[in-house]
Protein backbone atom coordinates (compact mmCIF):
# COMPACT_ATOMS: atom_id res chain seq x y z
CA UNK A 1 0.00 0.00 0.00
CA UNK A 2 3.08 2.32 0.87
CA UNK A 3 4.29 1.68 -2.51
CA UNK A 4 0.56 2.26 -4.70
CA UNK A 5 0.72 5.59 -2.33
CA UNK A 6 3.88 6.90 -3.33
CA UNK A 7 3.16 6.49 -6.93
CA UNK A 8 -0.13 8.20 -6.94
CA UNK A 9 1.48 10.93 -4.93
CA UNK A 10 3.87 11.09 -7.58
CA UNK A 11 1.26 11.04 -10.70
CA UNK A 12 -0.40 13.82 -8.73
CA UNK A 13 2.64 15.80 -8.70
CA UNK A 14 3.18 15.35 -12.42
CA UNK A 15 -0.28 16.41 -13.02
CA UNK A 16 0.04 19.45 -10.82
CA UNK A 17 3.15 20.65 -13.18
CA UNK A 18 1.83 19.66 -16.66
CA UNK A 19 -1.24 21.85 -15.52
CA UNK A 20 1.43 24.80 -14.77
CA UNK A 21 2.01 24.51 -18.09
CA UNK A 22 -0.91 26.05 -19.57
CA UNK A 23 -1.70 30.05 -18.86
CA UNK A 24 -5.37 30.84 -17.97
CA UNK A 25 -6.01 31.47 -21.70
CA UNK A 26 -4.44 28.08 -22.76
CA UNK A 27 -1.16 29.22 -24.07
CA UNK A 28 2.43 27.24 -23.63
CA UNK A 29 5.11 28.62 -21.37
CA UNK A 30 8.17 29.23 -22.93
CA UNK A 31 10.71 25.78 -22.55
CA UNK A 32 13.12 28.00 -20.03
CA UNK A 33 10.06 28.10 -17.54
CA UNK A 34 10.53 24.24 -17.20
CA UNK A 35 14.00 24.60 -16.96
CA UNK A 36 13.34 27.24 -13.63
CA UNK A 37 10.91 24.58 -12.41
CA UNK A 38 13.87 22.19 -11.24
CA UNK A 39 17.07 24.29 -11.47
CA UNK A 40 18.93 23.92 -8.24
CA UNK A 41 20.54 27.00 -8.11
CA UNK A 42 22.87 29.45 -10.30
CA UNK A 43 25.84 28.10 -12.45
CA UNK A 44 28.99 29.35 -11.57
CA UNK A 45 31.03 32.90 -13.11
CA UNK A 46 32.83 30.24 -15.55
CA UNK A 47 29.87 28.36 -16.94
CA UNK A 48 27.13 31.46 -17.15
CA UNK A 49 26.44 31.21 -20.34
CA UNK A 50 24.79 28.05 -20.25
CA UNK A 51 22.20 28.84 -17.66
CA UNK A 52 19.40 28.52 -20.14
CA UNK A 53 20.93 25.01 -21.83
CA UNK A 54 20.55 22.51 -19.28
CA UNK A 55 21.49 19.99 -22.53
CA UNK A 56 25.16 20.96 -22.45
CA UNK A 57 25.92 19.26 -19.02
CA UNK A 58 22.98 17.29 -18.61
CA UNK A 59 21.40 13.69 -20.54
CA UNK A 60 17.88 13.22 -19.80
CA UNK A 61 17.52 10.45 -17.06
CA UNK A 62 20.99 9.87 -16.66
CA UNK A 63 21.83 13.21 -15.34
CA UNK A 64 25.03 15.15 -15.48
CA UNK A 65 27.27 13.40 -18.29
CA UNK A 66 30.89 13.48 -18.34
CA UNK A 67 31.16 12.68 -21.61
CA UNK A 68 30.28 16.21 -22.26
CA UNK A 69 32.40 18.12 -20.10
CA UNK A 70 35.02 15.99 -21.69
CA UNK A 71 33.80 17.70 -24.65
CA UNK A 72 34.49 21.02 -24.24
CA UNK A 73 37.22 20.60 -21.96
CA UNK A 74 39.53 18.05 -24.27
CA UNK A 75 41.80 20.61 -26.11
CA UNK A 76 42.80 23.22 -22.89
CA UNK A 77 46.38 22.70 -23.26
CA UNK A 78 46.75 24.97 -20.17
CA UNK A 79 44.92 22.64 -18.32
CA UNK A 80 46.54 19.35 -19.81
CA UNK A 81 50.16 20.56 -20.24
CA UNK A 82 50.73 21.62 -16.65
CA UNK A 83 52.26 19.22 -14.46
CA UNK A 84 49.69 19.67 -11.24
CA UNK A 85 46.58 19.16 -13.51
CA UNK A 86 48.22 16.98 -16.23
CA UNK A 87 46.41 13.62 -14.92
CA UNK A 88 42.84 15.01 -15.88
CA UNK A 89 43.50 13.62 -19.29
CA UNK A 90 43.04 9.92 -17.51
CA UNK A 91 40.20 10.58 -15.72
CA UNK A 92 36.36 10.00 -17.33
CA UNK A 93 34.62 11.43 -14.11
CA UNK A 94 34.13 15.26 -12.99
CA UNK A 95 31.31 15.75 -10.98
CA UNK A 96 33.35 14.54 -7.75
CA UNK A 97 35.35 17.31 -7.36
CA UNK A 98 33.38 19.78 -9.68
CA UNK A 99 30.50 20.79 -8.47
CA UNK A 100 27.53 23.12 -9.96
CA UNK A 101 24.92 25.14 -9.49
CA UNK A 102 26.74 26.65 -6.38
CA UNK A 103 25.96 30.39 -6.98
CA UNK A 104 27.98 32.73 -8.63
CA UNK A 105 32.15 31.56 -7.51
CA UNK A 106 34.80 31.94 -10.11
CA UNK A 107 35.35 28.55 -10.12
CA UNK A 108 32.78 25.43 -9.28
CA UNK A 109 35.73 23.43 -7.87
CA UNK A 110 35.77 21.46 -4.92
CA UNK A 111 39.22 20.08 -3.88
CA UNK A 112 38.40 15.57 -2.55
CA UNK A 113 41.14 13.65 -2.75
CA UNK A 114 39.30 10.65 -1.35
CA UNK A 115 37.47 11.46 -4.97
CA UNK A 116 40.88 11.45 -7.03
CA UNK A 117 42.05 7.92 -5.07
CA UNK A 118 38.79 6.23 -6.38
CA UNK A 119 39.46 7.37 -9.91
CA UNK A 120 43.15 6.73 -9.48
CA UNK A 121 45.76 8.30 -8.51
CA UNK A 122 47.19 6.02 -6.39
CA UNK A 123 51.44 5.46 -5.79
CA UNK A 124 53.03 2.35 -7.46
CA UNK A 125 53.73 -0.83 -6.46
CA UNK A 126 56.14 -1.19 -3.65
CA UNK A 127 57.20 -4.19 -5.27
CA UNK A 128 56.74 -3.44 -8.86
CA UNK A 129 58.37 -2.23 -12.06
CA UNK A 130 58.62 1.69 -12.76
CA UNK A 131 54.94 1.97 -15.19
CA UNK A 132 54.19 4.87 -17.32
CA UNK A 133 51.81 7.03 -16.68
CA UNK A 134 48.74 4.95 -18.58
CA UNK A 135 50.10 1.87 -17.22
CA UNK A 136 49.94 3.16 -13.90
CA UNK A 137 45.79 4.68 -14.57
CA UNK A 138 45.24 1.04 -15.20
CA UNK A 139 46.77 -0.39 -12.30
CA UNK A 140 45.22 1.88 -10.16
CA UNK A 141 41.69 1.71 -11.02
CA UNK A 142 42.12 -2.24 -10.88
CA UNK A 143 43.63 -2.33 -7.52
CA UNK A 144 41.61 0.17 -6.20
CA UNK A 145 39.22 -2.72 -4.23
CA UNK A 146 42.85 -4.76 -2.77
CA UNK A 147 43.89 -1.75 -1.50
CA UNK A 148 41.38 0.00 -0.01
CA UNK A 149 40.44 -3.15 1.78
CA UNK A 150 43.92 -3.32 3.15
CA UNK A 151 44.02 0.08 4.46
CA UNK A 152 40.36 0.03 5.87
CA UNK A 153 42.27 -2.37 8.10
CA UNK A 154 44.94 -1.29 8.90
CA UNK A 155 46.21 1.89 11.17
CA UNK A 156 46.99 5.19 9.75
CA UNK A 157 50.71 6.62 10.09
CA UNK A 158 49.22 10.10 9.61
CA UNK A 159 46.17 10.68 12.00
CA UNK A 160 45.16 13.69 9.90
CA UNK A 161 44.60 11.62 6.56
CA UNK A 162 41.77 9.02 5.52
CA UNK A 163 42.62 5.91 4.71
CA UNK A 164 41.76 6.39 0.96
CA UNK A 165 44.33 9.10 1.05
CA UNK A 166 46.99 7.50 2.25
CA UNK A 167 47.97 5.64 -1.00
CA UNK A 168 47.45 8.96 -2.83
CA UNK A 169 50.58 9.63 -5.18
CA UNK A 170 51.15 13.49 -3.90
CA UNK A 171 53.93 13.76 -6.08
CA UNK A 172 51.64 13.25 -9.28
CA UNK A 173 50.07 16.99 -8.91
CA UNK A 174 52.56 18.46 -5.70
CA UNK A 175 56.09 17.88 -7.37
CA UNK A 176 56.34 21.34 -8.38
CA UNK A 177 55.49 22.68 -4.54
CA UNK A 178 57.70 20.54 -3.31
CA UNK A 179 59.86 23.16 -1.28
CA UNK A 180 61.76 20.20 0.17
CA UNK A 181 63.76 19.60 -3.00
CA UNK A 182 63.26 15.90 -2.49
CA UNK A 183 65.33 15.70 0.29
CA UNK A 184 62.65 13.82 2.40
CA UNK A 185 61.78 11.96 -0.60
CA UNK A 186 58.29 12.11 -2.31
CA UNK A 187 55.93 10.77 0.33
CA UNK A 188 54.70 13.68 1.56
CA UNK A 189 51.61 11.97 3.14
CA UNK A 190 54.02 10.48 6.00
CA UNK A 191 53.53 14.27 7.36
CA UNK A 192 51.40 16.73 5.53
CA UNK A 193 47.07 15.86 5.45
CA UNK A 194 45.31 16.88 2.28
CA UNK A 195 43.51 20.26 3.76
CA UNK A 196 46.42 22.31 3.80
CA UNK A 197 50.12 21.83 3.81
CA UNK A 198 50.86 23.41 7.03
CA UNK A 199 51.83 20.90 10.21
CA UNK A 200 49.97 21.54 13.57
CA UNK A 201 52.11 19.30 15.58
CA UNK A 202 55.36 20.60 14.01
CA UNK A 203 57.96 22.46 16.25
CA UNK A 204 60.72 24.73 14.72
CA UNK A 205 64.15 24.40 16.06
CA UNK A 206 65.12 27.20 18.60
CA UNK A 207 65.77 30.56 16.79
CA UNK A 208 69.43 30.38 17.32
CA UNK A 209 69.48 27.28 15.39
CA UNK A 210 72.57 27.08 13.15
CA UNK A 211 71.11 24.18 10.85
CA UNK A 212 68.89 26.28 8.79
CA UNK A 213 70.38 24.97 5.90
CA UNK A 214 69.06 21.59 6.15
CA UNK A 215 65.68 22.17 5.28
CA UNK A 216 65.74 25.32 3.73
CA UNK A 217 67.05 26.71 0.43
CA UNK A 218 68.04 30.25 -0.03
CA UNK A 219 66.26 32.21 -2.87
CA UNK A 220 67.97 33.21 -6.48
CA UNK A 221 67.95 36.60 -5.06
CA UNK A 222 70.02 35.68 -2.35
CA UNK A 223 73.20 34.40 -4.76
CA UNK A 224 73.01 38.07 -6.75
CA UNK A 225 74.14 41.37 -6.14
CA UNK A 226 70.74 41.72 -4.30
CA UNK A 227 71.64 40.38 -0.98
CA UNK A 228 75.06 42.47 0.04
CA UNK A 229 73.39 45.69 -1.85
CA UNK A 230 69.49 45.36 -0.12
CA UNK A 231 68.93 41.75 2.11
CA UNK A 232 72.53 42.82 4.64
CA UNK A 233 71.69 46.21 5.02
CA UNK A 234 67.89 45.94 5.61
CA UNK A 235 68.60 43.35 8.68
CA UNK A 236 72.40 45.06 9.60
CA UNK A 237 74.37 42.28 8.69
CA UNK A 238 76.83 43.16 6.36
CA UNK A 239 78.48 40.44 6.88
CA UNK A 240 76.52 37.32 6.84
CA UNK A 241 77.04 34.83 4.38
CA UNK A 242 74.09 33.24 2.21
CA UNK A 243 73.81 29.88 4.25
CA UNK A 244 73.83 31.71 7.34
CA UNK A 245 69.48 32.13 7.85
CA UNK A 246 69.67 32.23 11.73
CA UNK A 247 71.50 35.93 11.57
CA UNK A 248 68.77 37.80 9.71
CA UNK A 249 65.66 35.59 9.64
CA UNK A 250 62.84 35.06 12.53
CA UNK A 251 61.65 31.58 12.82
CA UNK A 252 57.94 32.58 12.64
CA UNK A 253 58.04 33.41 9.25
CA UNK A 254 60.94 33.98 6.94
CA UNK A 255 60.00 37.94 5.94
CA UNK A 256 60.12 38.29 9.80
CA UNK A 257 63.73 40.05 9.90
CA UNK A 258 65.35 40.66 12.56
CA UNK A 259 65.54 44.26 13.66
CA UNK A 260 63.52 45.32 11.27
CA UNK A 261 60.11 43.26 11.29
CA UNK A 262 57.96 41.83 8.23
CA UNK A 263 59.72 42.95 5.26
CA UNK A 264 59.14 41.38 2.04
CA UNK A 265 61.53 42.57 -0.47
CA UNK A 266 61.88 39.32 -3.08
Amino acid sequence: MDKLRIVALTLFTILGVLGLVYTSVGTPMVANTWQRLVNPGELSVVHASLEQNCGSCHTAVMGVDATKCILCHANEESLLQRQPTAFHADLTECRSCHLEHQGHVRKPTNMDHRALAKIGLFTLPKDGDSLGEAEMVRWNLTNWLEHSEVLLSSPLNNRHLAPEEAILNCTTCHKNDDRHFELFGQDCAACHATQAWTLPEFQHPPGNSMDCVHCHQAPPSHYMMHFTMISQRVAGQPRARVDQCFLCHQTTSWPDIKKAGMYKHH
